[in-house]
């Protein structure tokens, strides 16, 4: 009953002091609101990443030159490596045992164009035929440049969706010729809709084959080139690195003991980038909100004080009537408790809407972690709970005759 009353106490407090009210609980709820809308966005953002990665495929891995560059010293290492060539490509083609698909795809930027209209800063990918099936490219309708095309060094293309819908609109695009980067090609498929990953449109590009795109568009070498790889399964796919790493290494002439002069990349690495980026950015955040609820928690604690001095008489009354000193000490931290908790409640409201805005009205998702709403309450409990007991204590130590005095 006495708890009851306390709680009831708390928040007819609450009611009754209204500009006292919000600046008590406006430090826990920044605090509970940036911890609930940051879980959100990274757990959404995580989830959403993975499921694109999964695209890849769980035995597919590639390999390039560059890998993820994080630093600008890294950057200048990378820079002076040896680009990834075809010969690599076919080194690791006939020798890898574990590789049961072994392609290559080039990439860089050009222009898109067909009768008046065209589209800059377009993906151009040269490609082997296999890359179809080793990264699981989905062709809507038409067909990918097949390997009498590579061999031949035909001028046909497979255009991603967002091409066939901004110069194609209500019309079948097989057949036509559009001219890429300033060379006629005749569309020979449409890849199916992907959309945009992390605000990056996936259907803004361009593929043909990659002994064409050499022919074409870089004689010597490429903007970026990689060799895909699919192993037979997925316990053999480390068997596959491993096998691949040698070749490498002996091809390029790498020494005993100096580190590749190539990164491997597959689903798992990339996600696992993505996450300590993500997990960096959650625990600057995690600070921001300790800051705010410990500055809560201090503003609670002085609030505290104010309300003991406000009702020394009531508490000198009570202690009069038989009230023992646990029991004025639980009164007060209950209602301290409560008031954190109140808080707290409202931050996992706002912090939700914030979510749920974001996931609304930006490219980036967000899902609000059930974990994360009631560690949101607990520790804005926590807060009421410790920075009350000070104060709860104080009240408690009152002498009575003292209190009764009070004016």
């Amino acid at each position: 009953m006495q708890f009851l009353e306390s709680i009831l106490q708390a928040l007819a407090s609450l009611k009754a002091n209204k500009l006292r009210s919000i600046l008590t609980l406006i430090g826990v709820i920044i605090g509970v609101m940036t911890v609930i809308a940051v879980t959100s966005i990274v757990a959404g953002m995580n989830r959403y990443v993975a499921n694109e990665l999964s695209e890849l495929g769980p035995t597919t891995f590639f390999i390039d030159k560059w890998g993820v560059v994080t630093s600008e010293d890294q950057w200048f290492k990378v820079m002076k490596r040896k680009d990834i060539t075809l010969a690599d490509m076919e080194a690791v083609q006939e020798y890898c045992t574990n590789c049961e698909k072994v392609g290559a795809m080039a990439q860089s930027y050009g222009r898109v164009k067909y009768g008046n209209q065209h589209i800059s800063d377009v993906e151009i990918h040269g490609a082997t035929p296999n890359i179809e099936e080793i990264t699981s490219v989905v062709t809507d309708y038409g067909y990918y440049p097949t390997d009498y095309d590579n061999d031949h060094r035909t001028q046909v293309a497979l255009i991603g969706w967002a091409i066939a819908d901004k110069l194609f609109p209500g019309i079948d695009p097989i057949g036509k010729r559009i001219t890429i980067a300033g060379h006629s090609f005749r569309v020979v498929g449409v890849a199916e809709k992907r959309g945009s990953f992390l605000g990056q449109n996936q259907d803004n590009f361009v593929a043909v084959p990659l002994n064409t795109y050499q022919k074409l568009f870089q004689k010597k070498r490429f903007d970026w080139f990689a060799i895909f790889v699919k192993a037979r399964d997925y316990p053999t796919i480390e068997k596959a690195k491993d096998e691949c790493r040698l070749i490498l290494r002996a091809r390029r002439h790498v020494p005993y003991k100096e580190e590749d002069d190539f990164s491997f990349q597959s689903s798992e690495s990339l996600m696992q980038v993505f996450r300590s980026f993500t997990a960096g950015a959650f625990i600057v955040m995690i600070g921001i909100s300790s800051i705010a609820l410990l500055v809560g928690g201090i503003v609670i604690m002085n609030i505290m004080f104010v309300s003991v001095k406000e009702r020394t008489k009531e508490i000198g009354i009570r202690k009069a009537l038989g009230a023992r000193r646990r029991n004025i000490l639980w009164q007060f931290v209950v209602e301290a408790t409560t008031i954190s908790l109140v808080g707290g409640i409202l931050g996992v409201i706002f912090g939700g809407i914030i979510g749920k805005l974001v996931d609304m009205l930006t490219p980036l998702p967000a899902a609000i972690e059930v974990w994360a709403v009631f560690a949101g309450i607990m520790v804005a409990g926590f807060v009421g709970l410790f920075f009350g007991i000070y104060p709860a204590m104080k009240a408690a130590r009152l002498d009575p005759v003292e209190a009764l005095r009070y004016e």
